[in-house]
């Protein structure tokens, strides 16, 4: 490919940085130019300086770019475009602020063109303790604000969908991932494998501290394995990646903070992971994999220093909690249909509750949800069919509790776990005063079903994504719909019965935003 014209450049890095050339002020043009020259036409070249410039403070302006132009003048004595780019690359990363440096060379434990989570990340970076607070201010909207201010200088690359509104994942650019490869190895910071031949490190005292094993496939004990000639008890951060059916010695690792495994198929026999219950320090664990690939603990214990479980990915029949004295707990994931533990009231730290079903012979588990008032993302099942207790009181008191968790942004209902779908009147949370004002997405699937749309989804002025069925529509329905929700960008609406009426989604009806 071609560089871009001398035009394009310009408008490529003016727009980032003023929204137009025409803004910018006269006394920059001069270093601007000289700026583009040594971009030469590369686009992750401009890109990646314009954003740099563009987090800075208007009033250092002048000196920042003036010491940008100093710099890069200095550096560029070769006349290899490769050479060139990685110089910029590497001038971005010193400009970096302090806390965002350890969070940026975190995303070399992903392999090149590796699709990371936003969440997975923003946590693990929490459970490292990269995250610094003060005055305060919440540790996981310190995370976020982290995230998006690396995308804003152009650092990681936000991966958006057709329909998804927000940012759920993010890739690191080829070269940019050399770059940080490069400054992992020269601070020691993380150590990646994916050859089944590979020595990790050379020296036999050097301490790993986190270490990534990708996609090692077809690796029997003794025949082809890993050669880890470094001091593995002071590893922090261990991640297995892409099904690998190698995992190191697991019971040696008693300080590690982070541990995700995403474990394959084992020919000779399940990896035993019930040692997780004494590592102590741990503070993230994902688990990911299925009953002939992992055995996990009759009862997980969950540690007092966990912000986060997630084994949402595991195909197991049962898993068993033990809940007590955890006071960071803050993201809790199992399997679907699992078990709501009878002493979930007692973690008022959480912050995310997923693919627990509602117990079907009490109602105490579904009241005490109401005293979980921090949780942003909540996404339960529905009982089974046949229940002791009718569905109208355990949806009754899923209402009473909804009503009460104001921090809600998330909210799903799912299915019965049944081979049939199964109609369910959901009329008793039509009544529902909710208090979650700043909702974003409310899921409610097939099963769940009200007469008609509740009128309290018009005082969610802040949806994004609304899945409702409804046994009856009207057009006045469709308005407020349309006209309550200007946020809405993804409407899923299932209706029973043939509408009275002709119903338009559009025009006079609204929906400004919608997508789809």
């Amino acid at each position: 490919m071609k560089p871009l014209s001398e035009q394009d450049s310009r408008k490529l890095f003016f727009d980032r940085i003023f929204g137009s050339e025409d803004a910018c002020p006269s006394l920059l043009i001069k270093p601007s130019c000289e700026i583009l020259e040594r971009c030469g036409g590369l686009p992750l070249a401009i890109i990646t300086m314009a954003s740099m410039l563009a987090c800075q403070p208007i009033r250092l302006l002048e000196g920042q770019w003036e010491h940008m132009q100093n710099t890069l003048a200095s550096k560029f004595a070769t006349d290899s475009k490769y050479e060139d780019m990685m110089h910029i690359l590497d001038l971005s990363y010193k400009n970096l602020p302090r806390h965002l440096k350890a969070c940026f060379l975190y995303l070399g434990s992903y392999p090149e063109d590796h699709l990371i989570s936003r969440l997975e990340l923003v946590r693990q970076w929490v459970a490292e303790g990269f995250v610094s607070t003060s005055g305060g201010q919440d540790v996981w909207d310190v995370a976020e604000s982290y995230f998006n201010e690396l995308v804003n200088r152009s650092m990681i690359q936000p991966q958006y969908t057709d329909f998804v509104t927000g940012v759920s994942f993010c890739k690191v650019h080829d070269m940019l991932l050399e770059l940080i490869v490069r400054r992992c190895k020269e601070d020691n910071f993380l150590s990646l494998v994916n050859d089944s031949q590979a020595v990790v490190v050379e020296a036999q005292d050097k301490v790993i501290r986190r270490l990534t094993v990708v996609g090692l496939q077809g690796i029997d004990d003794g025949e082809g394995a890993i050669t880890i000639a470094g001091n593995l008890s002071q590893i922090c951060s261990l991640m297995i990646l892409q099904g690998s059916n190698w995992v190191p010695p697991l019971a040696e690792f008693k300080f590690v903070r982070v541990l995700f495994l995403c474990v394959s198929y084992r020919h000779e026999m399940a990896l035993d992971l019930t040692v997780i219950n004494h590592l102590s320090h741990l503070k993230y664990l994902k688990v990911e994999g299925d009953d002939k690939s992992i055995v996990l603990p009759g009862q997980i214990r969950v540690g007092p220093l966990l912000d986060t479980l997630d084994l949402s990915r595991v195909t197991s029949s049962s898993i068993s909690l033990e809940i007590v004295d955890v006071p960071r707990l803050s993201h809790l994931a199992v399997p679907k249909h699992s078990r709501l533990p009878d002493r979930i009231c007692e973690v008022k730290s959480l912050r995310t509750l997923r693919g627990f079903s509602l117990p079907n012979d009490s109602l105490e588990s579904i009241v005490g949800l109401s005293e979980l008032t921090t949780l942003s993302e909540l996404f339960l099942y529905c009982p089974a069919p046949l229940l002791p207790v009718p569905a109208a009181a355990w949806m009754g008191a899923l209402s009473t509790s909804l009503e009460k968790l104001g921090s809600l942004k998330d909210l799903c209902l799912g299915p019965f776990q049944s081979l049939k779908p199964i109609a369910l009147c959901a009329d008793a949370l039509s009544l529902l005063s909710p208090a979650f004002h700043n909702l974003e997405k409310l899921h409610l699937h097939s099963g769940c079903t009200f007469s008609r749309v509740p009128r309290w989804i018009g005082h969610l002025h802040s949806l994004r994504e609304l899945w409702i069925g409804v046994k009856q529509l009207l057009r006045e329905d469709v308005v407020l719909i349309g006209t309550r929700l200007p946020s809405l960008a993804q409407l899923g609406l299932r209706v029973a019965g043939v509408p009275l009426g002709r119903i338009v989604i559009g025009g006079s009806t609204g929906f400004p935003a919608l997508k789809r």
